[in-house]
Formats: C-alpha cells, structure tokens, sequence
C-alpha cells in the first residue's frame, strides 16, 4: 500500500489507495491458457451444482433399506434356524452325535485293558459303569464304559484282514472286498434295529442309547480279527479253535454288561426273581448276546480256506 501525500492548502493530506498485485477480477490468470480443473478434497466444482459425496449411492442400497426386505430376511432366518433345531431335536433322539465325543475319550492303557477283557473277561470282578455326579465317566477311566473306537478300529481292521485273507486265496478284487464291507455294515445296522425294536416290544426302562447297541455290537470284530488271523497262520484247525474261544468270551462279556442293563437290580445281583416281565428280559439278554457268535462265524468262515 502505498501513501500519496499532496499539497493543499490546509497542508498535507493523506490519499490511501489499496493496489493488488498480480490479480484480477475473476480471480484467473490472464495468461493462463485453460481452467484449471483440479480442487481439494471436499470442494464442490464449479457447473455440477447439488452434486456432493453423499449423492452417489448402489444398486444393492435401496432394496437393503426397504422394511419389507429387512422383515423378509428376517422370517428366513427365524424359520431356517426352527428348522436347524427341529432337526437337532429328533436327530439327537435317535443318535445323540452330541455325545460322541465320550465315546472316544480313549487312550492306550484303556484300549490295551479293553482288549484284554474281550478276549479273556473271566476274572473281571466289577462290571458296573462309574458315575460322577449322575454323568458316567469317561472310558479312558472305567474300563467298564462302552465306547465306540475299538468298534470303527475293529470294523476297519477286519475288512483290512479279510482283503489279506482273498489274496492269499487268489480271490481278490475290490468288489468282493466292498461287498464283503457292506455285508457287515448292513449286519450290524440291523442287528442294531432288531435289539431297538424288542427293547421297546418288553417296555424296558433302560439308560441304553443307540450308540451303546453298535459298540457292545461292535465289540465282536476283535473277535473275528483274532479267529481270522489264526486261521492265516494255523490254518482251518487254528481258526476253529481260536473264533471257538472269542465267541465264548464275548457271550460272557455281554451276559455279564447287559444284565446291568436290562435285568431289575435284585436279578442282576444273581438272585432270582420270578415274573414274566423279568424273564422276558433275562431272554432278550441272551438272545443279545447269543447273536454275537452267530455273526462272527458268518462274517468269517469264507475267508478261511
């Protein structure tokens, strides 16, 4: 800013006048060529009036904003988590997987003495299932506790076996051998279903669950392993005798598991109680376990030539 002084007659006299460099009205260089376009971050330009951040929106925006939209996603979700629970209810009925992870709470000292008891349970003195508070405990501490991992073992093993028994016969092929694994699931599906069905034909209050039926069922392939490794080695005669002796071990083991189960308190204890519902169930003990050796020699006696 610069200061005029000029002469009159009063003296000197002050002319303040205001003089900006290097601008123009319009606020644009005179020798720029072409507008410059460019803007900060939040600086609305210049010809686009209304036009903003917020302005633009998505496809999925509006539809995800309609009431009707947001209650239609949410009776979906209601009725498919009805569904999920409905089919967790009754599936847990019939086949509590929740459950399944008792059964294999296994470690080698259980596995080791379990085996020992299949094949030789005739010094066992306690057989009844430790509790703690109402909740049995887990396998890998009671030995008399049903459990479901030598039975997956034992039915694997044995069709592993019974591969090695067909080839040494010359009679190997992978149909046989699927066949020969689906005979014995379907075996044991259904000797499963035929003990459901006449537990419930006697009217038997027991805390007997469907995956206790397939592991006391599936004990007798450690049996059948046994009778058909021995008969690999010894022939015919080795496996007569020894399939002879685990089926005698395990129509006493299941005699004396299921008579805890099935049988009221005082027969189980040995004494004897007359009444037609108790005999019933003395029988169905030992159909139960009767079947056991039926089904090790039928599963068995083609693979020893």
């Amino acid at each position: 800013m610069d200061m005029d002084y000029t002469a009159t007659q009063s003296g000197f006299r002050q002319h303040p006048k205001m003089r900006m460099r290097n601008t123009s009205m319009d606020g644009t260089d005179p020798s720029q060529l072409f507008d410059d376009t460019s803007a900060a971050p939040g600086v609305q330009p210049a010809g686009f009036p209304g036009q903003g951040v917020g302005a633009i929106g998505y496809p999925g925006q509006t539809l995800l904003s309609d009431p009707m939209s947001n209650l239609a996603m949410a009776y979906g979700s209601s009725l498919a988590s009805q569904g999920k629970d409905l089919v967790d209810k009754n599936l847990d009925r019939f086949l509590p997987i929740s459950k399944l992870k008792y059964y294999f709470a296994v470690d080698t000292v259980y596995v080791g003495k379990k085996l020992g008891l299949l094949v030789f349970p005739y010094m066992h003195q306690n057989w009844e299932v430790s509790y703690q508070q109402d909740t049995p405990v887990a396998p890998r501490f009671d030995i008399n506790a049903p459990d479901l991992y030598i039975p997956a073992m034992g039915f694997i093993t044995y069709i592993l076996v019974a591969g090695l028994a067909l080839g040494t016969q010359n009679r190997f092929t992978p149909e046989i051998l699927g066949m020969q694994a689906s005979s014995a699931l379907v075996w044991l599906i259904m000797e499963v279903l035929a003990v459901l069905l006449s537990l419930y034909l006697v009217t038997v209050n027991t805390d007997l669950t469907t995956i206790d039926l397939v592991a006391f069922s599936g004990y007798k392939y450690v049996g059948m392993i046994v009778g058909v490794g021995a008969g690999l080695l010894f022939g015919r005669t080795g496996y007569y005798l020894t399939l002879l002796w685990c089926c005698i071990s395990i129509f006493v083991f299941m005699i004396r598991t299921l008579r805890l189960k099935l049988l009221s308190d005082a027969a189980a204890q040995g004494v004897l109680v007359h009444g037609a519902r108790n005999q019933l169930r003395m029988y169905l003990t030992m159909s139960i376990a009767a079947a056991q050796p039926i089904f090790m020699y039928w599963l068995t006696y083609h693979l020893v030539r």
